[in-house]
Order: structure tokens, then C-alpha cells, then sequence
């Protein structure tokens, strides 16, 4: 009869005992569930703060050592966080002052401004007005320092004589000059006159 006793009792101590590692276990890992809720909680709110970073009706102005300016409008402006040179701009207006020419007024969709170099690209129904000629397309890269406008993709260039559609128009700033091409050799430029 003590066998029997001394067996349940040692099966009772396992019981407990197999029943408090479960316990013990759970409660461990529901605790290491709810240490990592709080990190991603704390994330969130990084990405809430990082968020902060849009500037409504941004202007910029800048200048080159020829006296050329460069003056951009946006109504919205928004700051990379892993380059703070750079700057999203959202309905972009820019005004392009040349000291010995007529100004340069281009509008765009969107653009990217970089406020050491002052290069910017602008893309989405890009327009480009100087003196009676018209440029549209969908991409621009503009620089003071290579003193060029480089526009791609779909674009239209018409003045008062000639409606002109090509790859690439590339107009050297302090000249004038342009220079019109196609992407592929085999592609000819398409010109109207009117």
C-alpha cells in the first residue's frame, strides 16, 4: 500500500511539476511578445515625428558667380532624410535669370532640388518658356554649374515657325545653343512648319 502512495505522490510532483514549466514557459514568451509590441510602437512613432519634415509654399533662391539666377516656388517641400541637400518639391514654378538673355520660366509636377549645387530635376508636364519658343516633356535636369537644360521623354518644341518633336533637347545656357536628338540612330526627328 506505501508503494501505491509514494507512486502518486510522485506522480501528483510531476504533474505540478510539468504544469508549472508550461506556466513558466508561456508567461516567458508572452512577455518577450509584449517587450517587442513596445519596439514597434516605438518605430511607429519615429516614422510619425520623421514624417514632419513637409514645407508648405517653399521658395529658393540662388545665384551663380556669372550672375545668373535661379529662383524656384513650390507649394510643397518635402526633405530626405538620408540626404538633407535634397528637397521633394511638389507644383514646382522656377524663374531662370540670365544676366545677358530673356528669363527662362519652367513649371513642373514635381521636382527635386539640391540647395548645395542647385541642380534640380523637374518631372510630369514639364513646360520650359523663353522668348517665343515652348518646350514639353516629361523630364528636365537643370544646372547652373554645367550651365544646361537636358529635357527627355515626349518632347514637343514649338515656336512661331516650326512644331518639333524629339527624344533629347539639350540647350547650353550661357549660348543658346540646342541640340536636338533621338534616342535610337534609326529615329528621325519629326518637324512641322507652320
Amino acid at each position: 500500500m506505501q508503494k501505491k502512495i509514494v507512486l502518486r505522490i510522485f506522480y501528483v510532483v510531476i504533474f505540478f511539476f510539468i504544469l508549472i514549466s508550461i506556466f513558466y514557459f508561456n508567461f516567458k514568451k508572452e512577455k518577450k511578445i509584449i517587450s517587442s509590441e513596445i519596439v514597434e510602437e516605438e518605430i511607429v512613432e519615429e516614422e510619425n515625428y520623421t514624417s514632419s519634415n513637409i514645407l508648405k509654399n517653399v521658395k529658393y533662391t540662388a545665384q551663380d558667380i556669372n550672375g545668373n539666377q535661379l529662383m524656384i516656388e513650390a507649394k510643397e517641400g518635402e526633405i530626405d532624410f538620408s540626404d538633407k541637400n535634397v528637397i521633394y518639391l511638389t507644383y514646382v514654378k522656377a524663374l531662370i535669370t540670365l544676366n545677358n538673355s530673356e528669363n527662362i520660366l519652367i513649371t513642373s509636377k514635381f521636382g527635386k532640388y539640391n540647395i548645395n549645387n542647385y541642380d534640380t530635376i523637374f518631372s510630369k508636364n514639364v513646360i520650359i518658356n523663353y522668348q517665343d519658343n515652348k518646350i514639353t516633356g516629361e523630364y528636365l535636369d537643370f544646372s547652373l554649374e554645367r550651365n544646361s537644360l537636358i529635357a527627355s521623354r515626349n518632347i514637343i518644341y514649338t515656336n512661331d515657325k516650326n512644331i518639333l518633336k524629339a527624344d533629347v533637347i539639350t540647350m547650353d545656357i550661357k549660348t543658346k545653343d540646342i541640340k536636338v536628338q533621338m534616342y535610337e540612330d534609326k529615329k528621325k526627328i519629326n518637324i512641322k512648319s507652320n
